[in-house]
């Protein structure tokens, strides 16, 4: 007799991570874990499998036989189970009516979280907006994990092609800095002169978004990183403490800019983009999440056309 080993769901979602990626950095970023975590859990499916799964070498990460026989079933096992949770959640959310709204920070803006949650209400009288503030580590705001059903988030997302957005507000990137700060004195900064300050980050969970925040996409060196940060109050401590200097888009200055710290143009930037976000395709399957994406729409000014979005003349 044959002993099938106890295998999780989680198991085999990381196995896959691995096989699409062939690459354990790149799946363990996808998975938001860290890659030695990653390792090990694959060490202990193997272990469990009785059989390696993946080769390891200077050449890369290939399948192993075993590997590959896994993997047509883990596909399929892994989709029944979302089938499955899919139809759970879906009775439950047809039972209790609410649609759950992710927050990585207070959306502020002109009172747009009242102005579509006026229009949403409208249109779903029966429906509860539950709004659940989640932290900085993850920059989805609870859509990567099913927490939440949309989320207000900025980009770049990892794994864009998991979601959709329409955007919310594109806003230039500012520097955040001490009132007592040598460059405090100027009216607008070059990014470029802040080559050798020290930035506070965010937490090396937020992926993409940290890179952004850190102004990789205009920086010719490394960022020197002074400290990281993962709330408006971490922040503005941070930066009264002169542990560094930090971007904000516009929109979130006023989070931070208490007494002790202000904000300065600067140049050679780009803007950010603020969106509200749902995983691909639900906006499709689920009514609510259609509902809010569309009173958002209405709000923003913003229709789509010929599948992309464009601001409405």
């Amino acid at each position: 007799m044959v002993m099938t080993p106890d295998v999780h769901a989680r198991d085999l979602r990381y196995f896959l991570a691995v096989a699409d990626e062939l690459h354990f950095t790149r799946a363990a970023e996808r998975l938001y874990v860290s890659q030695p975590a990653l390792s090990k859990q694959i060490r202990a499916l193997e272990r469990q499998l009785g059989a390696e799964l993946f080769h390891r070498g200077p050449g890369g990460v290939t399948l192993t036989e075993a590997g590959a026989a896994l993997l047509p079933h883990a596909r399929q096992m892994l989709a029944a189970w979302a089938r499955g949770a899919a139809a759970v959640e879906e009775t439950r959310a047809a039972r209790r009516a609410t649609l759950t709204v992710g927050l990585s920070t207070s959306p502020g803006r002109g009172g747009l979280l009242p102005a579509i949650r006026s229009r949403f209400s409208a249109a779903h009288p029966g429906a509860t907006v539950r709004l659940r503030p989640v932290g900085w580590d993850d920059p989805t705001a609870g859509l990567a994990d099913g927490g939440t059903d949309v989320a207000f988030v900025w980009l770049p997302l990892a794994g864009p092609d998991r979601f959709d957005w329409t955007t919310v507000a594109e806003e230039p990137r500012l520097l955040a800095l001490p009132e007592g700060h040598p460059l405090a004195a100027r009216d607008r900064i070059d990014f470029a002169e802040l080559a050798d300050e020290p930035f506070l980050a965010l937490p090396h969970g937020a992926g993409p978004l940290r890179d952004h925040f850190l102004g990789l996409d205009a920086r010719t060196t490394p960022p020197r990183v002074g400290a990281e940060i993962a709330s408006a109050e971490e922040t503005h401590e941070a930066l009264v403490a002169g542990l560094g200097v930090c971007l904000v888009a516009a929109g979130n200055a006023p989070l931070i800019t208490q007494p002790g710290v202000t904000t300065r143009p600067l140049t050679g930037l780009g803007p950010s983009r603020y969106v509200l976000a749902w995983r691909r395709g639900e906006a499709e399957r689920r009514d609510l999440v259609r509902g809010y994406v569309t009173a958002c729409r209405e709000v923003t000014g913003r229709v789509v056309g010929d599948g992309a979005e464009k601001a409405r003349p």
